[in-house]
């Protein structure tokens, strides 16, 4: 034996030996069998043999270590699994990486490493990042990385892209289910055609787009952006397109996944709860799914009440039946008989878009913005251009060709879309533009008349009234009182030549809603509530009206009552009550509202003769109705309302038993983008409120779409959100029917007044998984009152699955079961897009 071969053999020797107390790396000929892990230097990853869900088939994943539940960021023979205990990760003596099992004579699976020289060595390392490496022994140079094949999540420090020198493709690829790790439909990739953008793939086909890439950000997702979280970090030159992301502090940790049901997610641990907490997901809204509106078609306002799709400026329907019937996936067409070459034709600016899909378009970043409307309108083939990076002072040139296709409008975001018009709709564009600015300047022309107007009027009703005074005379009061109230009501802007208030909103004398009512007499009496009792009445002209009549002792005090009268007065939705005047008059407060016949929803629900009057199309049509309501306040409405107080007894019912959401008393209006704030005053039913609110008085609009869940099931069940079943360990009802939903039987708990007037089972426990969806502990984890009304209005939309519900706690299942309920009981007992020519 020659030296050089002793000198090779003892620095093998000290290598193995520094190895054997290395817990993160696998060393040359050495192996890791089924039930030894690898565990990164600083504790954060760990790797080994796993089975996932319920599969008994055995995989080498890496994982996150000393988590309380195994979360897989990545798994090496996701197609070939190992069918027992006996599989082995090794480096073999070509010092590849392989999985190898006793059934087989070879690898079931390989890193396919290209072979090394017998003189040379490997050993595997897994590192912090949860990269697994596999590199020489002594130059330390990486020859594989499993961040270069990852599988369905994305890591900080994980390229998602393209290298254009070696054709190595960085994408995700969903599981099939979450107990199958092979590669499922949904894949996140890199389009690197024309100018780069990020898609979700269904199968092939385009399914959600990311958007094109924006200064340097994806502009198709503007919530995907810098943050007090991550940084993104995006590369596109010959050799490489890429994106990856950071961390800024290094202790948080966060993971994207492409889930199998096709939604983009994005995770962040809380250490508090020792769990992970859904941070952002896409496609979110129906607009965010490729094409909705089919080739240039752009899709608008998610709302209820109106038809989604638009064509872009000079397009019209290219099926005029399918859009009348809301169906705009064909998409639009050039209206006939146009010139758009040297005819006079020009460009429309369409402001905050998600820009076209970009896999056509040409760039070119030496443009000005002036440079790329000049070059387009040179070349008649050019159909629109957008700036392509405004942080380089609107310089950059994107030019599309063709169709348009997948754009989308936002309210306060997106990038300007400029559409090639002929000369026609350019002059129609332009006109439009100009009477749009002579609007404005005549609309604060007048506003400013008006004011001046009011100001004189209301100076010679103060006169009025105080030589009234003074001849020891009251003044003449028929829609209004002397209080001072009605002074800051909305509506209230004028007086007549009386001396009279004319408002959008009447105000009644308090003699005439009391003839009205027989003198709120108890025959008249609807109901009663926390903050007075409801009258049914009669007005002269033989309306029928409701009459909420505030207690003078009432925890309603002016501020609230003002606070409804406030808000109702903005609010018009067929989902909401319609309040058709007020009076103040010392002490009594009144609100005159429209009388719907049927009262409120708890008295059909929860009455054991009236509830078989609500088979399951009416349950159904009365939940989502609700839910377009509740989706009004947060979204649509001028104002962001937050309700508070969702429950069975504020949803009235019209004569077709239509649902009206009502009792806006303990409301807050929320400022155009805030969604939530807090409160040392917790009001509200508590078997309706969100954990976060009724424990620590921060409301959302997350803490409404809890309430929104209680109710759903509520309607299902014909059951009240109180109340002990003691032969369950969950007491209240939501405890009780996720328990049945855990064992596979929540079909028991449907209402037996029904009678099996549902014919699909199916919708039904769909219904059930949205509910639970919107009871969840976290607020994070519950859907927009959008997505719910989308889940609800789309059979064919894949529902995630729901987590554990607020209010319940899983250890007690296996305790005193009577204990456990007193305990549940005394909780929820408790009282009950702009356009401009250019």
């Amino acid at each position: 034996m020659n030296t050089r071969t002793v000198s090779l053999l003892i620095l093998v020797l000290c290598l193995l030996l520094h190895l054997i107390d290395s817990l993160d790396t696998l060393a040359p000929n050495g192996t890791v069998k089924d039930g030894d892990v690898l565990i990164s230097q600083g504790r954060r990853f760990a790797l080994g043999f796993f089975s996932p869900g319920n599969s008994s088939l055995r995989y080498v994943g890496i994982w996150y270590y000393g988590q309380p539940e195994r979360t897989v960021v990545w798994v090496a023979n996701r197609e070939n699994p190992v069918n027992d205990t006996s599989g082995v990760l090794a480096i073999d003596r070509h010092g590849n990486l392989v999985i190898n099992e006793k059934s087989s004579s070879f690898p079931i699976w390989s890193a396919n490493v290209s072979s090394m020289s017998s003189n040379d060595y490997a050993t595997a390392q897994l590192l912090d990042t949860g990269n697994l490496v596999l590199k020489h022994d002594l130059s330390e140079v990486v020859i594989w990385q499993s961040f270069d094949y990852p599988t369905d999540t994305f890591l900080p420090s994980m390229k998602l892209g393209l290298d254009r020198r070696t054709g190595l493709n960085w994408f995700l690829t969903s599981w099939k289910s979450e107990d199958d790790p092979a590669p499922g439909s949904f894949s996140y990739r890199f389009e690197p055609t024309g100018y780069p953008q990020l898609f979700v793939y269904k199968d092939r086909a385009p399914y959600w787009r990311g958007g094109a890439i924006i200064e340097q950000l994806p502009g198709g997702a503007p919530e995907m952006t810098n943050d007090f979280i991550s940084n993104l970090t995006i590369v596109n030159n010959a050799t490489e397109v890429s994106l990856m992301y950071g961390v800024i502090n290094a202790s948080v940790l966060t993971r994207y996944v492409v889930h199998e049901s096709g939604f983009l997610k994005h995770f962040m641990w809380q250490d508090e709860g020792q769990r992970w907490t859904e941070f952002n997901y896409h496609p979110k809204e129906l607009c965010d799914y490729y094409s909705k509106c089919g080739p240039n078609g752009n899709c608008g306002a998610n709302t209820a009440d109106q038809f989604d799709c638009t064509c872009l400026p000079g397009f019209e329907p290219k099926s005029p039946g399918d859009w009348y019937l809301r169906d705009g996936t064909g998409g639009c067409k050039r209206r006939q008989n146009v010139s758009l070459c040297r005819s006079g034709e020009g460009f429309v600016k369409v402001k905050r878009l998600k820009l076209p899909d970009t896999s056509t378009a040409h760039v070119n970043m030496s443009l000005s913005l002036k440079e790329c409307e000049q070059e387009c309108l040179r070349d008649c083939n050019c159909m629109a251009y957008a700036i392509a990076n405004k942080s380089m002072g609107e310089h950059g040139c994107l030019k599309w060709y063709g169709d348009l296709v997948d754009t989308r409008a936002y309210s306060d975001l997106g990038e300007d879309l400029y559409v090639r018009v002929d000369a026609i709709d350019l002059a129609r564009y332009r006109k439009r533009s100009s009477l749009v600015k002579k609007a404005v300047v005549a609309a604060i022309s007048v506003s400013a008349l008006l004011l001046l107007l009011l100001g004189s009027l209301m100076y010679c009703l103060l006169l009025k009234r105080k030589r009234a005074d003074r001849r020891g005379r009251n003044p003449l009061v028929s829609v209004t009182t002397s209080s001072t109230y009605c002074d800051e009501l909305p509506g209230l802007k004028d007086l007549d030549s009386n001396g009279r208030r004319k408002t959008d909103l009447p105000l009644f004398h308090f003699g005439t809603v009391a003839a009205a009512t027989n003198n709120f007499s108890s025959a008249n009496e609807l109901g009663q509530g926390g903050f007075g009792s409801v009258y049914k009445g009669v007005v002269d002209n033989g309306t029928e009206v409701a009459v909420k009549r505030l207690s003078k002792y009432s925890g309603q005090g002016n501020e609230e009552f003002k606070n409804e009268v406030r808000l109702i007065a903005k609010l018009q939705h067929r989902n909401l009550v319609k309040i058709l005047g007020c009076c103040i008059q010392e002490d009594e407060k009144l609100l005159i509202y429209e009388y719907l016949p049927n009262k409120s929803l708890d008295s059909f629900l929860f009455d054991d003769t009236k509830r078989s009057l609500l088979d399951w199309g009416k349950r159904f049509d009365i939940a989502y109705g609700v839910a377009r309501g509740l989706m009004y306040l947060h979204q649509d409405s001028t104002l962001r309302i937050i309700h508070r107080d969702l429950k069975a007894s504020n949803v009235l019912l019209d004569v077709a038993l239509k649902p009206k959401i009502s009792d806006f008393g303990i409301a807050r209006i929320c400022g155009g983008d805030q969604i939530e704030g807090k409160t040392k005053r917790v009001v509200g039913t508590y078997g309706y409120m969100a954990p976060e609110y009724a424990i620590q008085g921060r409301f959302s609009i997350k803490s409404d779409v809890y309430s929104y869940g209680v109710l759903l099931l509520e309607i299902i069940t014909g059951q009240r959100n109180s109340g002990c079943y003691h032969l369950n360990p969950c007491c209240h009802l939501i405890g009780h029917v996720w328990q049945l939903w855990k064992e596979g039987k929540c079909m028991e708990i449907v209402d037996k007044s029904m009678d099996k007037t549902y014919s699909d089972e199916e919708m039904v426990s769909r219904c059930i998984q949205i509910g639970f969806l919107c009871v969840q502990r976290y607020a994070l984890d519950r859907p927009t009152m959008s997505t719910v009304v989308f889940m609800l209005g789309n059979a064919d939309a894949v529902l995630p699955t729901p987590k554990q519900p607020a209010f319940i706690d899983e250890s007690s299942f296996n305790g005193d079961i009577q204990s456990t309920c007193n305990l549940t009981c005394s909780v929820n007992g408790v009282t009950n897009t702009v356009v401009e020519a250019r």
